[in-house]
């Protein structure tokens, strides 16, 4: 790679920065939340991204929808925009996604959570660190290489997909199917990191997610006598089931961060409406995130035999049902081209030596790695996803832009 061109490259980028920060905040007024979570897809957001990129001059913008009945458009956006290199055989891809969590409590944001703010060279609402920065920061990076007429070694290309966070089905797994990817590509998943940018992910744990119901007799909170209070019974169960993964599978992998399976119950559905009635039935969610040397189908039946011996203790019925599993796929090796490529482009735009580390969090990447693919997750982030006043910092959409750019010319 010639300096001269790198430099000029590094310094196009940094051009666009103000571009970039708008690009961003004009996403941002996209909800493209999943109907899982009551939203209406990604269909708005798609549009709008794809009017940006046919303005780019890439030489090819395709899209591959997937029927989805539950929204308005009855479909699922994806959008594929490729730029040749000289070798055509072989493609660097870069893959964000659209959709994004729902905002939770307003009153936990400062501002509106779908209305860009910017303020100490952070830009603030959903979706802009998850998975915003990784959409703007890989468009303008290719952005440049178009601009600067530079061809690439080999072609660079992006996939913009809907649906990673509730499962992926109309998103990457509809593009894998579809036989977009070769078995020799290149694939970055710009969707975790660190501050520094330091962290490359390289393996994910296996997730699972349960539901918990439990079944007692509603009756009148003054005459607990008279029933079985599933809320309290449910609470018990939750948190002896807890307590028991904890115990159980306790191993330790300094791969991860954390380096150990968590166990955590999150969601909890409305029992009653009125304070003044036991329910009889109660309904709570577990997020389990399994290291790849436990097999979940074990973890899952020591779940099950606790449930069934804690319905002999007490006068309950409980039931345990599957809503997602992934399992845990082969790690990236640490010596394959997409993480020796990122390395150097870190040490090139930020100075510093990465490493490669594995993660709880679920991505596009698990998907790739299951067909063959060799996938690579990184961006440089302050891990806010997900959080009320998510944000993203300026300065990180656009060096990682950077690192993106020069990936396919070292």
């Amino acid at each position: 790679m010639e300096t001269t061109i790198s430099k000029k490259l590094l310094g196009e980028i940094e051009s666009y920065r103000s571009d970039a920060t708008k690009f961003l905040s004009n996403l941002i007024s996209y909800e493209a939340i999943a109907p899982e979570n009551g939203g209406k897809g990604e269909w708005e957001k798609a549009n709008f991204i794809q009017a940006f990129l046919e303005k780019m001059g890439f030489d090819e913008i395709e899209r591959y929808d997937a029927q989805d009945d539950r929204v308005p458009s009855k479909r699922r956006p994806n959008i594929v925009a490729k730029y040749f290199g000289e070798n055509k055989e072989k493609t660097l891809w870069f893959v964000s996604h659209m959709d994004v969590v729902p905002p939770g409590a307003l009153s936990l944001w400062k501002t509106n959570p779908f209305q860009a703010f910017i303020e100490d060279e952070k830009i603030y609402g959903r979706g802009t660190e998850d998975n915003g920065q990784a959409i703007v920061s890989s468009i303008f990076a290719l952005k440049a290489l178009v601009d600067l007429k530079i061809k690439p070694k080999f072609n660079v290309a992006l996939a913009v997909v809907s649906d990673e966070e509730t499962g992926s089905k109309y998103g990457i797994e509809h593009l894998i199917k579809s036989g977009l990817f070769k078995k020799e590509d290149l694939v970055v998943v710009p969707d975790a990191g660190n501050e520094e940018g330091s962290a490359i992910e390289v393996a994910e744990k296996s997730i699972l997610w349960l539901k918990f119901s439990v079944t007692g007799k509603q009756t009148h909170a003054s005459t607990p006598n008279k029933g079985i209070n599933a809320s309290l019974l449910g609470m018990k169960l939750g948190i002896e089931v807890y307590e028991m993964l904890k115990l159980k599978y306790n191993y330790y992998d300094n791969l991860f961060d954390p380096p150990l399976s968590t166990f955590e119950p999150t969601k909890k559905e409305t029992n009653v409406e009125n304070i003044n009635t036991i329910p009889g039935r109660d309904v709570f969610y577990f997020d389990c995130r399994i290291l790849p040397s436990y097999n979940v189908d074990e973890v899952l039946s020591s779940i099950r035999k606790f449930c069934s011996f804690y319905e002999q203790i007490y006068p309950v019925e409980v039931r345990v049902e599957e809503v997602a599993r992934s399992e845990a796929p082969p790690p990236t090796s640490a010596t394959s081209e997409v993480v020796q490529r990122l390395k150097q482009s870190i040490k090139l735009v930020k100075g510093i030596e990465a490493r490669v580390v594995g993660i709880g969090g679920g991505t596009c990447a698990a998907h790739f790695r299951k067909s063959g693919i060799q996938a690579a997750v990184w961006m440089t982030s302050d891990s806010t996803a997900h959080q009320p006043n998510e944000y993203c910092k300026l300065s990180n959409l656009v060096n990682d832009a950077k690192v993106f750019s020069l990936m396919p010319i070292i």
